[in-house]
C-alpha cells in the first residue's frame, strides 16, 4: 500500500543521490582549475569516443553556441557547481571542450593621464 508521503520521499532521495551518480562518486582533486567564471566552449571537431552520459551531452549542447561560464552552465543544467566542474573537467580531458580563464578586468588608469589627454583634445579641437 502506498501513502501520499512516498512520492515526496522518492523525489528527495533522487535529488540527494543524483550528483553522486552523475560524477560516478568522484570529486575534483584540484579546485583551482575551474572557477565560477571560467569560460567553456565546445571544440569545433570533438573526438569520436564512447557514448556520453545524458548530462555530458546536454552540457555539450549548451556549449555549442559559444562561451559560457561554469556558473551559467550550472544554472542552465540545474546542477550543483561542483558537479558541473567535474563534468567540464572530464569533457576537457576527453577533448570535447576547451576552457579559458576569463578576460581580466582593465587596470585602473591614472586620473592625471586622462586629464592631460582631455586637455590636449580640447586644446586641439576646441
Amino acid at each position: 500500500m502506498t501513502t501520499s508521503d512516498e512520492p515526496e520521499l522518492a523525489q528527495e532521495t533522487a535529488e540527494l543521490v543524483r550528483p553522486y551518480v552523475i560524477t560516478n562518486g568522484r570529486d575534483l582533486l584540484d579546485d583551482s582549475d575551474f572557477s565560477l567564471i571560467t569560460l567553456v566552449t565546445m571544440h569545433r571537431e570533438p573526438p569520436r569516443t564512447k557514448p556520453l552520459d545524458p548530462e555530458k551531452l546536454r552540457l555539450l549542447e549548451l556549449c555549442a553556441g559559444g562561451f559560457l561560464s561554469v556558473a551559467e552552465i550550472a544554472g542552465h543544467m540545474q546542477l550543483p557547481v561542483g558537479v558541473v566542474k567535474i563534468l567540464v573537467s572530464d569533457l576537457t580531458e576527453e577533448g570535447h571542450l576547451s576552457t579559458r580563464a576569463p578576460i581580466p578586468s582593465a587596470q585602473l588608469v591614472d586620473r592625471q593621464i586622462l586629464e592631460e589627454v582631455l586637455n590636449g583634445l580640447q586644446a586641439r579641437f576646441g
